[in-house]
């Protein structure tokens, strides 16, 4: 590897990529021995380089066999992709692997070429997602497989990127991998692309990022320096992870809280508090949908309170549990959002973890002291334990009731182990306000987007006592005020041909007419591209279609329903996971496209697999 002297600051871009390509041309046995240095064992016991190329096993930066397999159209299960050649075969490597994720416009894609170049110049490997995207078949497992290789993550956040679905799932994946690999790998790099410290981030990327050091690029005047910056971090990777992220003390992290324009695009996760002082600006947009909103504000002031939420994804489920906790505050109610999509695996390794995570949690947000050490006792058990501290400390301490909302408690179905007790124990909070006065002072919210598809008992199972919500989708004369909202001056059939294409999907609304509000384009056009990847939703369909991937079986499900025109009966566990992701409509036991534009873009996806045979 060629080594650099990072102190001198070069006037531009090209002055880097110059330098380095002068140094690996007149530093040729430097690269070797550096080559030799990042090889693996086994490979120094022969002198010709290619002779590895025949091997069926390698082994992978983070040290797993990699099987090369003839029949995949991947070939390797690393990639290394040029920008002006993503489909390229690529063979394994074991040098560090930099997946660059940026959408494909300006500033940001000439951001990403300039370090791909300056990057594979210093002898590493890098991934760009925007040419993977390019492609017409396999460009979700081309950025799955690129994702699991990676060693880190360089994601270039702009207006634009910001707001994109696809990104947040890649967001996710890497998260998820960080946390299981002991390695701690990737590492994500966050670079803001003309975009200010205080623009716009939907929640759930402002917990995932703001205990990271953040880079800003302003102007191309930034690319030296930043160059030099992402190359410094490469070089000292073995000390990253004590310079980047701090360890995690396993509580709930403390989000940034938002500060939007009343003219921002809208987020594809919505806010789980409304921000102080900017509840007209959060909520003027939304389209309350009778009796709920009432019902939520009368229940939530009730003694021992228990409301359950059901909606699948992008339905406004947040966005009312939002509005449910800002009318518990106005009225002096103390009140705790907690979003469990946003809590380390680990917590969820096994019960007491769990429980403790969460009362560490509530009291970081009621802003009282940790008190585990002092008060958890193992010889009495962790439900015990939980329900003593909220009892005898957290509602003890706090004057006045406190609402606790539980957002995305799907994510605890996925752990059979520790659901049961989980939720038996919020059953039984529930009940205790019965019995003692105490327990009156908790409020529960519980929000979730599938249906329980675990077994639990009856007398023990939160989900069928309280107040249950089930959220509709936006009716036609709902979409109308909406299109009101945005000052476009509709008529019925306007309106009929929106939800004609994508029902009455809250988000997709939303979208649709932010955008024609902003006369980025026609209604006509909007509807003409819009299952196609020059469409407007381009970006959440391919989020759908890469997070299927990461599931086969719900893949290879959800492809019978968008190419039949009857309801498709389906084993109960995935036809509920595949309503929570928003995917499909319940008519009676069967399945159905959630909408027409869902069955539009995934049928011609599923023709193209079927006849390459992917």
């Amino acid at each position: 590897m060629v080594r650099y002297h990072f102190q001198y600051r070069y006037p531009s871009a090209q002055a880097v990529l110059s330098d380095l390509q002068q140094r690996s041309q007149s530093s040729g046995w430097l690269q070797k021995v550096g080559k030799i240095l990042r090889s693996p064992v086994q490979t120094l016991w022969t002198s010709d380089p290619t002779s590895t190329a025949d091997r069926s096993v390698q082994t992978s930066p983070q040290g797993n066999p990699v099987v090369n397999s003839p029949g995949s159209p991947l070939g390797a299960s690393v990639l290394s992709v040029d920008p002006d050649s993503a489909t390229q075969r690529i063979e394994a490597v074991t040098t560090i692997q930099v997946f660059i994720s940026s959408l494909n416009r300006e500033p940001e894609l000439h951001v990403a070429k300039q370090l791909f170049a300056a990057i594979k110049a210093a002898g590493y490997q890098p991934f760009m997602a925007t040419q993977s995207l390019e492609l017409k078949e396999n460009w979700a497992q081309h950025i799955d497989q690129a994702l699991k290789a990676c060693d880190y993550y360089l994601l270039l956040l702009s207006r634009a990127s910001a707001h994109s679905e696809l990104m947040l799932q890649e967001l996710r994946a890497v998260k998820t991998l960080h946390q299981l690999r002991s390695h701690q790998r990737p590492k994500i790099l966050p670079i803001r692309v003309d975009l200010p410290m205080d623009g716009s981030l939907n929640y759930e990327l402002r917990g995932y990022l703001h205990r990271l050091q953040q880079r800003i690029w302003r102007t191309a005047a930034d690319t030296p320096q930043l160059i030099q910056d992402i190359l410094a971090t490469l070089v000292a990777s073995d000390s990253i992870a004590k310079t980047l992220e701090q360890p995690s003390s396993g509580a709930f992290p403390s989000v940034p809280p938002l500060n939007p324009g009343s003219d921002a695009p809208p987020l594809p996760v919505a806010e789980p508090e409304l921000p102080e002082g900017q509840v007209n600006v959060a909520s003027g947009f939304y389209i309350e949908r009778p009796p709920i909103e009432t019902r939520c504000a009368e229940t939530v002031m009730e003694p021992g309170a228990l409301i359950r939420i059901k909606a699948p994804r992008q339905m406004g489920k947040t966005s009312l549990m939002a509005r449910i906790l800002h009318q518990a505050a106005s009225q002096g109610l103390h009140t705790v959002s907690l979003n469990l999509q946003l809590a380390d695996g680990k917590v969820f390794t096994d019960l007491d973890q769990l429980l403790r995570w969460l009362c560490a949690s509530v009291s970081r947000r009621l802003r009282l002291p940790n008190r585990l050490q002092e008060t958890w006792d193992d010889i009495f058990g962790s439900k015990y334990n939980c329900t003593a501290y909220f009892e005898e400390y957290l509602l003890t301490e706090t004057e006045g009731p406190l609402t606790l909302a539980l957002d995305e408690v799907d994510r605890v179905f996925e752990y059979p182990e520790i659901a049961s007790d989980f939720f038996g124990l919020l059953r039984a909070w529930h009940e205790e306000a019965k019995n003692q006065e105490i327990w009156q002072k908790l409020r529960l919210i519980v929000v979730h987007a599938t249906e329980v598809y675990i077994p639990l008992n009856t007398n023990q199972s939160p989900f069928n006592v309280g107040l249950p919500i089930d959220l509709p989708e936006f009716t036609l004369a709902q979409i109308s005020q909406l299109a009101d909202l945005h000052q476009l001056e509709w008529d019925e059939s306007q309106t009929t041909q929106l939800q004609t294409l994508i029902g009455g999907h809250p988000y997709l609304i939303r979208l649709a007419l932010y955008h024609l509000a902003k006369e980025d384009m026609g209604l006509c056009q909007l509807l003409e591209t819009a299952p196609t990847e020059a469409g407007l939703f381009r970006d959440h369909l391919r989020g759908h279609w890469w997070n299927l991937q990461q599931h086969p079986q719900l893949a290879q499900a959800f492809a019978k329903v968008v190419t039949s025109h009857q309801p498709i009966a389906l084993e109960p566990s995935v036809l509920f996971k595949l309503h929570s992701l928003g995917l499909i409509r319940l008519v009676g036991n069967g399945a159905q496209p959630r909408c027409d534009l869902y069955r539009q873009y995934f049928s011609a996806l599923v023709g193209v697999e079927n006849r390459t045979g992917g």
